[in-house]
């Protein structure tokens, strides 16, 4: 039974996700830390931070750790199947549609309803986050963490998997006690 609701939560969550990725993360913490509670908000924070520092597409990461988790290897190959399998349907199909339909205005004004919608998803999730952070390693770390990562990718244009690591780094030794 818990392979059918691996297999159901991320093959939702995959299939509702528009866009890619940065749309399906808000569904995937939905069903995983929601709707199953296989993960509690926290830890989802922290699969998301590892799966940003990894090479590759974050949900199948997300979905394989996930995964492995809960049922092992065979969770982990049923959650990676139910995260590609409707990506790859999907590109398979609106390829064919959009290519007929390209320069419909239809077509052109979807593209651009979706997008405020995705928006509205992404922002919820982050002030999720932000407060788990805050209650967690209190504000000002907060405050600091997300100072310098803004300046990082905004005026230093350092990579997004470097400045993770930093903010590892940060945890394990300051956060941690090591160096306070």
């Amino acid at each position: 039974m818990i392979l059918l609701k691996l297999f159901w939560g991320f093959f939702v969550a995959n299939i509702l996700g528009y866009g890619g990725g940065p749309s399906s993360i808000p569904l995937i913490q939905e069903e995983v830390v929601n709707h199953y509670g296989w993960l509690t908000t926290a830890q989802f924070a922290d699969v998301l931070a590892v799966g940003n520092a990894l090479p590759g597409p974050i949900a199948t990461k997300i979905a394989a750790f996930v995964g492995y988790q809960q049922a092992g290897w065979v969770g982990l190959l049923v959650t990676t199947l139910a995260t590609v399998a409707p990506s790859a349907i999907g590109l398979i199909v609106l390829l064919k549609v959009l290519d007929r339909f390209r320069k419909s205005s239809a077509v052109k004004g979807m593209s651009l309803l979706v997008q405020p919608v995705l928006a509205v998803m992404m922002i919820a999730m982050t002030w999720e986050l932000a407060h788990v952070s805050y209650t967690s390693i209190g504000i000002w770390h907060s405050l600091g963490i997300g100072a310098v990562s803004l300046w990082a990718f905004t005026k230093g244009k350092i990579h997004p998997a470097f400045v993770i690591l930093g903010a590892f780094v940060y945890g394990g030794l300051v956060l941690s006690g090591i160096l306070v």
